[in-house]
């Protein structure tokens, strides 16, 4: 199959959506390591949504018609990071997820919130 060159979706082009993306990538990963009973699955299905809804909402975001519009969708991107980080800390904290690896999370994390923080400032 023949690799598309041309792209159509502008978000794709954002470091901070292609960090978002790369950072809920590392948490499913992650989530498929954890020593976590399967009783609380919820706690699971509410990381890879907080995590995958911080690039989603940049890219839907980017598809906005206004700078108001998308400067709104950064912030909830924001949110669910922080949500996400929130998460990982309680999995940390009871055990379930490895200092390693939580490590590794919140530096990306870090990256992509201070990224955010810039795109909006450059937007006001």
């Amino acid at each position: 199959m023949e690799e598309r060159t041309d792209n159509i979706f502008s978000f794709q082009e954002l470091k901070v959506w292609q960090k978002a993306v790369q950072f809920a990538e590392k948490v499913i990963r992650t989530i498929d390591d954890l020593k976590a009973p399967r009783k609380h699955y919820r706690l699971i299905e509410q990381l890879e949504s907080a995590s995958t809804s911080v690039a989603m909402n940049i890219a839907e975001g980017k598809g906005r018609q206004s700078t108001k519009e998308f400067i709104q969708f950064l912030y909830i991107a924001r949110g669910s990071l922080f949500e996400t980080i929130t998460l990982l800390i309680l999995l940390e904290k009871i055990g379930w997820l490895e200092t390693e690896n939580m490590v590794e999370l919140l530096k990306l994390a870090e990256e992509i919130a201070k990224m955010i923080n810039t795109l909006i400032k450059s937007m006001r």
